[in-house]
This record gives structure tokens, sequence and C-alpha cells, in this order.
């Protein structure tokens, strides 16, 4: 028994970390090379405790990256990693920049409760790093005549690749985009940044241009939709005129405008509109509920003379039965009954 006291007393200060205190994304993916922010939610108890981000998957071997008591991490000039705690919205963002496969694994958001016997709360998180491209957004739309932007992404070693804008399906609209990273025409103007992103932007959308697309650098490629809708249409109804020929427009008289007098007859025009209306409803209604009540009384008429006349034929019938017959002469035909 004193074991089992002890134990209990020993997984006490865990408890607290074991019910979510602080939470975030169970699994993120991000292409090498570029930087990533996550957000790390904590319950409001805990707004000013101090904040940290570890790397590892158990606290005890989790090596600290990060601390909203560390200036360095607070205010990082080059720093690799950083945090924010923002105590309003009950959150800390961590952000970690030029990201390498080498940095994917297990990572733990954390808030430090301090004390021998007060574990800490903590969330974890796995990082995934990949190579290849991606689209910031992969599917776009625009109206006709405006410009859309598509963000076409890619990892670190596809830096110095060669990148084409193609349209899916024909590869001879496919655009080549040239050493000093940057390509326009009429239609289209293509910027690659050689860090990690080029950008192709529809000057001026067309309904044709509505497809599908593709980015490539190398041999790694990344598809996005373009979607144009129809402009809205802005052109003026014409107004048909009854002037006389050789009268112009400007010399018939101006319309009528609408008074109070004139709304209020619309108005009692509809109410009396409705009125009838609702009259007629009603009046079918009634109609019909009479017939109902009339045919149900003939039929309740008819049954009552039809039980009439079964009980007339079997009360004849019963006399009939009891009755005697009595003759005064077996010569004579007469008979009397009683």
């Amino acid at each position: 028994m004193p074991q089992v006291c002890i134990l209990v007393l020993s997984l006490m200060p865990w408890i607290p970390a074991l019910l979510c205190g602080v939470t975030t994304v169970k699994e993120l993916s991000v292409l090498e090379g570029q930087t990533l922010a996550i957000p790390c939610h904590y319950e409001p108890q805990y707004a000013s405790y101090v904040k940290y981000w570890c790397r590892g998957r158990m606290r005890e071997f989790c090596s600290s990256l990060a601390r909203t008591d560390d200036t360095d991490s607070v205010n990082p000039s080059d720093g690799k990693v950083s945090i924010f705690d923002d105590q309003v919205q009950l959150v800390f963002t961590v952000t970690m920049k030029g990201l390498k496969e080498d940095d994917s694994g297990w990572y733990m958001c954390g808030v430090e409760r301090g004390g021998v016997w007060s574990a800490d709360v903590a969330a974890f998180t796995n990082i995934k790093v990949i190579h290849g491209m991606s689209a910031a957004n992969r599917r776009l739309s625009g109206e006709e005549g405006s410009s859309v932007t598509v963000q076409c992404l890619y990892s670190e070693r596809y830096r110095e690749s060669e990148k084409r804008w193609c349209r899916s399906g024909d590869w001879s609209s496919c655009v080549l985009i040239g050493s000093g990273g940057s390509y326009v025409d009429t239609s289209v103007a293509i910027n690659d940044d050689r860090i990690g992103t080029f950008t192709v932007t529809f000057k001026k959308l067309r309904m044709r241009d509505t497809g599908w697309y593709f980015c490539t650098s190398g041999q790694q490629q990344t598809s996005v939709q373009v979607l144009v809708t129809a402009r809205a249409s802005t052109t003026a109804v014409p107004v048909m005129s009854n002037a006389a020929p050789g009268q112009s427009v400007a010399s018939l008289p101006p319309p009528k405008p609408i008074t109070k007098d004139s709304s209020k007859f619309l108005t009692l025009e509809s109410l009396m509109l409705c009125g009838t209306f609702m009259v007629l409803v009603g009046l079918a209604i009634f109609a019909r509920k009479m017939w109902k009540m009339h045919k149900k009384k003939a039929e309740q008429r008819h049954a009552a003379a039809m039980k009439a006349r079964l009980t007339e034929s079997s009360g004849e019938a019963s006399d009939l039965q009891n009755a005697t017959v009595v003759f005064l002469n077996s010569n004579s035909p007469k008979a009397y009954v009683y």
C-alpha cells in the first residue's frame, strides 16, 4: 500500500502535462530551404510563464532551441529559430528559417512551470522537410480583365535548375525562364527570386486563360488551376421613347414623380389583391368542407335505411315462423293464421 501511494504522488506533477495545457499541430511538411511558422496555443493561466521550443520526443532529452526569456531568441538577427509570445491571443509562435532535410524530426512546444514537483506542460509536433515543388495556392480565380499571380515554390536543391511555366496538355506553350530569372510578354510576367519562389502574373485575364497549368524546376513539377469569371455587365438599358415623329425627347414632359399618395395607392391595391385571394381560398376550403359533410350525411341516411329494411325483413320472417295455421274444413281452401 505505501508503494502505491508513493507512485501516485510521483505521478501527480505530470497530470497537468497530460491535460493538454499546450496544443499545436501534430504534423507539418515544408519544402527544403523554406521558412516554417509553428503556432503553440496555451491556457490563460500560463500567460506569464516562460515558453520554449526544443527538439526531441521527451522533455528530459529535448535540446532547447529558443526561449521567451532569451533575448537572442525573441529578437534574432541571423538566427535560424525565433520565438514570439502573444499573451493577448494566448499563443506563442516559433519561426524556423532555411530548413534542411536534417531538420526533420520531433519538436516540442513547452511552458516552463518550474519547481521539482511541477512538470512542464507541452505538446509535440513532427516536422518533415522534403524536397520538390509545391504551389502557394493550387486554385486561383479572377475576373476577366483583372490580374492574378501564381506562386511556385521549390526546394533549395532546385535553385539553379531550369524553370518553366506550361499549360497542361500543350508542351508547345511552355515558357522558359531565362538566365536572368525573368520573362515578360504581353500576357504574362514571370520572375524567379533564386531563393525558393518563382511567380507567374497574368497581366490581363481572358476567358480562354481558364485551365490547368504547371510550373517545373528540373524534374519536379506542380499543377495549378486558373479560373476566369465573366466580367460584370455595365451596359446601359436603352430607354424607349413615346415621342411623336419630329418631336425631340427633350421637349417631352418630365415623368411624374412617385409621391406619398401614389405609394399609398399601390400599397392599398396590393392589400386588396391579397385580401381577394385569401377570400377565394377560404371559400374554396369552405365549399369543399360542406360537400364532404353533405356526402357523409347522405351515406349515413342510406346506411340507416338499409338497416331499417333489414330489421323489418327479419321481423316478418320471425312472425311467420311462430304463426299457427288452422284449417276449418278439410275440404275448404280457407285457413287462418294466428
